[in-house]
C-alpha cells in the first residue's frame, strides 16, 4: 500500500503539505493542491482515517440524533446535515429514537459515549441534566436544533409567534370559527412544539376575543392521514363546523384540504387552511404556510458543528437569536362564506 510519504515524493512537496491538501486543514494553492492530488490517485493513496484520528484527536465523526427520518421535516434538515458533513470530510452516524423512550435513553446514555464521535446533533430532543453531563464530561460538543437547551447552542423558530402570525392571518380575512389541528395529547416533543404553536393559537384567538370550543382543538400526529381523518369528522358535524383550519403542519393541512374536498367544499371559498412548515409540495396544494427551512436549519446547525470543532468561522451564529421564516400567501386561505 502506498504511504503518504510517497505520495508527498511523487509530488515533489513535504508530508505536512499533502496532508493540508488531502483534508481540506490548513491553506495550500490550488496548483499544490492539483498536484498532490494528482500523486495520490496515481498512487491509488487513500489517507488513513485511524492515523488522522490518532494525530488529531479526533475521528472526523458526527452523532446526529432524530426521532424518525419518515417525516418531510427531519428527512430534509438531514439531508442537508450531511451534505455540508460530506464538503467537510466528516462521517456522519445516524441515531433515531422512533418514539421509543427505553431506546432513547439507551442512545443517549450509552451509543453516544461509546461511539467514538466528536460532536453530537440533537433534533427535537431533550437531553436530561444527567446526559448533558455525561457529553460534556468526554468532551462532546452538543448543538440542539428545535428548542432551546440551557448552555447548549440551539437553531430553533418562535413557535408561539408564528402560530400568532398564523391565526392572526385567518382572523384579518374576518374568520371566527377557527380551528387547530395538532392538539399536544398526540404528540409534543421534548421541547414541547406542539403546545408552543396550540398557545400561540389560543393567544391569538383571546387577543380577538373569541371563544374556543373543546371540539376545535383537534387531536392529530403530524400526519396527512390522521388530520384527514379528524377534519372530516368535525367538517359532517353541523353544529360545530369551523369556516377555516389552522394546522400546527403542513403534512396535516394536506390531509385537511383532501377532507374539506372530498366532503364537497370548495378550498378557499368555503373553508380556509394554514399550515407550518414549508413543505416542498405545499405549492401543489396551493398552501398558505409559514416556512421554517429544515434544510436551513440543518445545514445552519452542521456549520456551527465545524465552528465548534475549529474547522471553519462563522460569519453570524445562527444560534444567537430565533431562525428566520417567511410568510408564504398562496390559495388555500380567504375571506369566510358569509364575507364574500
Amino acid at each position: 500500500m502506498p504511504s503518504i510519504r510517497d505520495v508527498a515524493s511523487r509530488a515533489g512537496v513535504s508530508v505536512a503539505t499533502v496532508s493540508r491538501a488531502l483534508t481540506g486543514r490548513g491553506k495550500v494553492s490550488s496548483n499544490t493542491k492539483s498536484a498532490v492530488e494528482s500523486a495520490a490517485r496515481d498512487l491509488g493513496y487513500v489517507a488513513s482515517v485511524t492515523a488522522s484520528a490518532l494525530a488529531s484527536g479526533r475521528t472526523r465523526n458526527v452523532g446526529i440524533v432524530l426521532p424518525t427520518v419518515g417525516r418531510w421535516y427531519y428527512s430534509s434538515l438531514l439531508q442537508a446535515v450531511a451534505s455540508e458533513f460530506n464538503k467537510a470530510g466528516y462521517d456522519l452516524a445516524l441515531y433515531t429514537t422512533e418514539n421509543d423512550e427505553l431506546y432513547r435513553r439507551k442512545i443517549f446514555s450509552d451509543f453516544l459515549l461509546r461511539k467514538r464521535l466528536d460532536a453530537v446533533i440533537s433534533v427535537t430532543l431533550k437531553p436530561t441534566e444527567d446526559e448533558l453531563e455525561q457529553l460534556a464530561k468526554v468532551g462532546r460538543p452538543l448543538i440542539a436544533v428545535g428548542g432551546a437547551i440551557p448552555n447548549v447552542a440551539t437553531i430553533r423558530v418562535d413557535e408561539v409567534s408564528i402560530a400568532e402570525l398564523a391565526t392572526e392571518h385567518l382572523l384579518s380575512l374576518g374568520h371566527k370559527n377557527i380551528a387547530f389541528v395538532g392538539s399536544p395529547e398526540v404528540v409534543d416533543a421534548d421541547f414541547q412544539l406542539t403546545s408552543s404553536r396550540e398557545r400561540g393559537y389560543l393567544n391569538a384567538m383571546d387577543a380577538a376575543r373569541l371563544e374556543v370550543p373543546p371540539e376545535w382543538r383537534i387531536p392529530a400526529d403530524y400526519t396527512t392521514a390522521t388530520a384527514y381523518q379528524r377534519v372530516r369528522n368535525l367538517l359532517v358535524n353541523p353544529r360545530l363546523k369551523p369556516t377555516a383550519f389552522f394546522c400546527a403542519s403542513d403534512e396535516m393541512a394536506f390531509g385537511a384540504i383532501m377532507a374539506a374536498r372530498d366532503l364537497g367544499y370548495d378550498v378557499p371559498r368555503d373553508i380556509s387552511v394554514i399550515g407550518i412548515d414549508g413543505h416542498e409540495i405545499g405549492e401543489l396544494f396551493g398552501l398558505t404556510t409559514i416556512a421554517q427551512f429544515p434544510g436551513l436549519q440543518g445545514a445552519a446547525a452542521a456549520r456551527k458543528t465545524l465552528a465548534m470543532l475549529g474547522e471553519t468561522t462563522l460569519d453570524s451564529d445562527p444560534t444567537e437569536s430565533f431562525f428566520s421564516t417567511e410568510f408564504i400567501a398562496r390559495f388555500s386561505t380567504a375571506p369566510p362564506p358569509s364575507l364574500t
